[in-house]
């Protein structure tokens, strides 16, 4: 299994620099990446550094605490559509969804989904925050709503992607929508343990030593 393929290489913290920013790019194509995740101000940059490249480019939508209005982060997609973004990883309302008012959710995820213009939209659901109950509903409106994937974390929360979590997703997406596990991956044998669990993608900034720790395995280093 080329892992690689699997991880989007991911910088989304708030001092991230343009040097920063070009060498994940460089690494993205080393390595082969599935794309790169940045904040959105970076988007036409990467765009620029990935062009010829079969990595995608990734940007993140109401993030991290995706408590902005609906309008803002439908606007916000179109924006990084227009500046060069493939995938567009947003992030749900978290309090709405708690107060169960559900349609405000759909509503929410379904502009994104529309602004996107077909590209690949994942919903991050922010896993840590939520019950049982409200993880299954988050899944089952993020389908509703016409994503392309269900994310368990934004990574700056108070936990990441879990096994449990990993199966619960799946289990209520079924076989067509994607789950990315994101957050607390940073590791060989955690990337083979959440894929087994049913995701199909893995947002990393540890994407190097993910690969590289497969590549010891196989040459019978551990």
């Amino acid at each position: 299994m080329n892992v690689a393929k699997y991880i989007d290489h991911t910088i989304l913290k708030a001092n991230a620099t343009q040097d920063e920013i070009i060498k994940i790019c460089e690494e993205a194509k080393t390595y082969s990446f599935a794309s790169v995740c940045v904040n959105q101000y970076y988007t036409k940059l990467v765009r620029e550094q990935l062009l010829g490249t079969d990595v995608k480019v990734c940007t993140v939508v109401g993030f991290p605490l995706g408590a902005v209005s609906a309008e803002v982060k439908a606007f916000e997609t179109l924006q990084a559509i227009e500046a060069g973004a493939d995938e567009i990883d947003m992030v749900i309302n978290i309090g709405a969804l708690k107060d169960k008012k559900y349609d405000d959710v759909l509503t929410d995820i379904e502009g994104v989904v529309k602004a996107a213009k077909g590209a690949i939209v994942k919903v991050i659901l922010e896993t840590c925050l939520l019950t049982e109950e409200e993880k299954v509903k988050a899944c089952e409106l993020s389908v509703a709503a016409g994503a392309d994937f269900v994310k368990t974390s934004t990574g700056f929360s108070t936990g990441g992607a879990t096994i449990s979590d990993i199966l619960l997703m799946r289990k209520t997406v079924g076989s067509v929508v994607g789950v990315k596990a994101s957050g607390a991956v940073r590791d060989y044998d955690t990337a083979m343990a959440v894929i087994e669990a049913g995701a199909t993608r893995i947002g990393a900034s540890a994407g190097i030593a993910i690969v590289n720790n497969q590549k010891n395995k196989e040459e019978g280093i551990y």
